[in-house]
């Protein structure tokens, strides 16, 4: 157990994602929630935003309210706003109180202005505080910069930032401020989103960083099971495994996706993350494996259909291109039905062949 900062909460050192539960049905969420809090997960984190993600996670809260950490989130910014959103919160929570409440995703300095100035976000979140309804105040965000300063205004409880290989900037100011000033440290994003082809390695180098407490996304039971028996058997990579990590994550370039979906929906509803996502095996397997281009041409809506009207670009905390990485998305995985045709053909051929010339 890790002490979360100033907070005085004692926290596993794996925390629940809440992301991936909005996707899940009722029973599988409830399955991977037992499953995390079996393995002796006591945090899990969330936002208004996420979907059903919140009514979800009340069942972590159902008998064990006083136990089990719960932070949620919200990118609101008048304090009218956030207020009502605290109060939903709530109710989908089923709870009388959210242990930590997060200012999300300011991503300029006038957002954050917003925040702070009088009838914001904070001023809403202080009256909350002060009624009981949530214990403590925190900060998440994907831009270190802002978020340093931030933290200096002394608001602040926590602060939440992806820690990774191919995301390390928080470790230059950001994670020696928090510590300094007794910030508690949630990591979010230790596999880039599910880019890493080795989880283990992406947690294990986060675990191994200044954070208290790891959040990871998991989607099933063996997943969570997996992860937890990393974090128990932890040990700091080996310098084999280091270069390992950070040749996989040399083959990212500088511009690729997180998955974290802040660009959705679009209006066209073009699945950007799934597209480049595909993009980013497309790229790393040099176009040998045919499954891209057949998964890419099973989408009902491909890269073609962006209108370019850039509302996703203003949307990502990375400040991705998206519209030039979605037209070269497609200029690499769109094919003709003909060829797309012919390579199913060889790939089934390739499966025959072998069979063939098995001897009698």
């Amino acid at each position: 157990m890790a002490r979360l900062g100033r907070t005085n909460l004692d926290v596993y050192k794996l925390g629940l994602g809440g992301i991936p539960l909005q996707k899940l049905s009722p029973a599988e969420a409830a399955a991977v929630i037992q499953a995390s809090i079996e393995g002796g997960i006591n945090f899990a984190e969330t936002a208004e935003g996420y979907g059903d993600s919140e009514e979800k996670l009340s069942l972590a809260l159902k008998g064990r309210r006083d136990s089990f950490v719960i932070a949620t989130k919200s990118p609101k910014r008048s304090g009218v706003e956030m207020a009502r959103v605290i109060d939903q919160s709530l109710a989908r929570l089923q709870t009388d109180y959210i242990d930590i409440y997060q200012v999300h995703y300011p991503t300029t300095e006038e957002s954050l202005r917003q925040v702070m100035a009088p009838g914001g976000a904070l001023e809403a979140l202080k009256a909350a505080r002060a009624s009981g309804k949530i214990r403590f105040i925190g900060i998440s965000g994907h831009r270190p910069n802002l978020l340093v300063k931030a933290l200096k205004t002394g608001e602040f409880d926590t602060v939440q930032v992806p820690i990774n290989a191919g995301h390390c900037e928080a470790r230059d100011e950001l994670l020696p401020l928090a510590q300094a000033m007794d910030i508690g440290i949630i990591a979010m994003k230790p596999v880039a989103g599910g880019t890493l082809d080795t989880p283990s390695l992406g947690i294990r180098f986060c675990l191994d960083s200044a954070a208290d407490v790891v959040l990871v996304g998991m989607k099933s039971v063996a997943e969570v099971r997996e992860n937890l028996e990393t974090a128990r058997s932890f040990t700091p990579l080996d310098p084999d495994e280091e270069e390992q990590l950070l040749a996989e994550v040399s083959q990212w370039g500088d511009n690729f996706c997180r998955r974290c979906e802040y660009c959705q929906p679009c209006p066209h509803d073009v699945p950007i993350p799934k597209i480049l996502w595909i993009s980013n095996f497309y790229k790393r397997d040099q176009g040998n494996d045919p499954w891209t281009v057949e998964e890419y041409a099973s989408l009902k809506v491909t890269a073609a259909a962006c209108e370019e009207c850039g509302e996703c670009e203003a949307k990502c905390p990375y400040e991705l291109p998206i519209r030039d990485m979605l037209k070269e998305a497609d200029r690499e995985l769109r094919v003709s039905s003909g060829e797309l045709a012919k390579r199913r053909i060889k790939k089934a051929v390739k499966k025959i062949i072998p069979l063939r010339r098995r001897p009698v």
